[in-house]
């Protein structure tokens, strides 16, 4: 007998908790979540969820703390309801930058952020393009780590450029281009670059011939937008065609709105991970509430998660 689940989200992106739920065809379950005079994070869950499996939607996108804090908080009141099950679906997942040990004393916050969300009581994790894959190994419970390129083919084929490469935007995402590039049946190239400082780049030169061709650069989040768009423009005085952005999760701080707008980048497709918070005609946004539909139910059922991506 099927115990029954219930899906509940934050404050950080109502809209996509409720776009799943119309993929399931149920209703957001009710839970009051907002702050003290403090700041101080106040949840109350309206609705019994004893003997339930629970799903809580919510990225750990800007304001980061916020956000995590509410996830937290959330798990600990469904933890203390009786909830059979409680499963994060966190769609980017914050604080995944700081992977490793890259320079002396310094913090692996990937680490950190994974030991707490485990130690407030989630039994699984749902999540979509990781920044770095072995997170998945910083946690001792079940992850499903969705693919963002499972929505960027369909597109990309729909859009039928004439001659189609692949490229990564620096060596660390190569792994990601190739296997984008592996499904499309496309070759790729390279964009070598060297970061002088933090969320600041400067492209050096392309590996591979990118005469004549329409560019698909894919990377797992945009942030600054400075990598991508000055990428584009070496791309171009290289003798590319055309140049497009795929990238699954759409940060885009600081002056990145008008980078992307005032660049040589000609579209920028990202995912609903998180909430936009600007709007430029360049970007183009495609919906996975279907994707991470398909996951809950499948999860909930007992049913394989990785045959979706045969």
């Amino acid at each position: 007998m099927m115990r029954g689940y219930k899906i509940f989200t934050g404050t950080a992106h109502r809209k996509f908790a409720e776009d799943i739920c119309r993929h399931l065809n149920i209703h957001l379950s009710s839970a009051t979540v907002g702050k003290f005079s403090d700041g101080e994070v106040n949840v109350q869950i309206d609705e019994s969820v004893r003997g339930k499996d629970v799903f809580i939607i919510q990225p750990t996108g800007a304001p980061v703390n916020d956000n995590l804090m509410e996830l937290l908080v959330m798990v600990d009141a469904l933890r203390r309801s009786s909830a059979h099950t409680i499963t994060a679906v966190i769609p980017f997942f914050g604080y995944a930058r700081q992977d490793r040990k890259a320079a002396p004393r310094v913090p692996i916050t990937a680490k950190l952020v994974a030991n707490i969300i485990q130690i407030a009581g989630v039994d699984r994790v749902i999540t979509m393009d990781l920044h770095a894959g072995q997170i998945q190994g910083f946690f001792d419970i079940p992850v499903d780590n969705l693919y963002g390129s499972l929505v960027f083919t369909k597109y990309l084929n729909s859009k039928k450029l004439k001659n189609p490469i692949v490229a990564s935007p620096d060596v660390g995402g190569v792994a990601r281009a190739r296997q984008l590039a592996g499904k499309l049946g496309l070759d790729m190239v390279i964009v070598d670059k060297r970061r002088e400082k933090a969320n600041e780049s400067e492209v050096m030169n392309i590996i591979g011939d990118v005469v004549g061709k329409d560019i698909v650069l894919i990377d797992d989040m945009i942030d600054t937008a400075g990598t991508i768009v000055k990428a584009a423009k070496v791309l171009k005085e290289k003798g590319a065609t055309s140049v497009m952005a795929f990238a699954t999760h759409p940060v885009l701080s600081g002056e990145a709105y008008k980078r992307i707008d005032d660049g040589e980048l000609d579209e920028l497709v990202v995912t609903d991970s998180i909430p936009l918070k600007g709007t430029s005609k360049k970007i183009k946004v495609l919906t996975t509430a279907p994707l991470f539909a398909e996951v809950i139910k499948r999860i909930y059922s007992n049913e394989s998660v990785t045959t979706m991506f045969s």
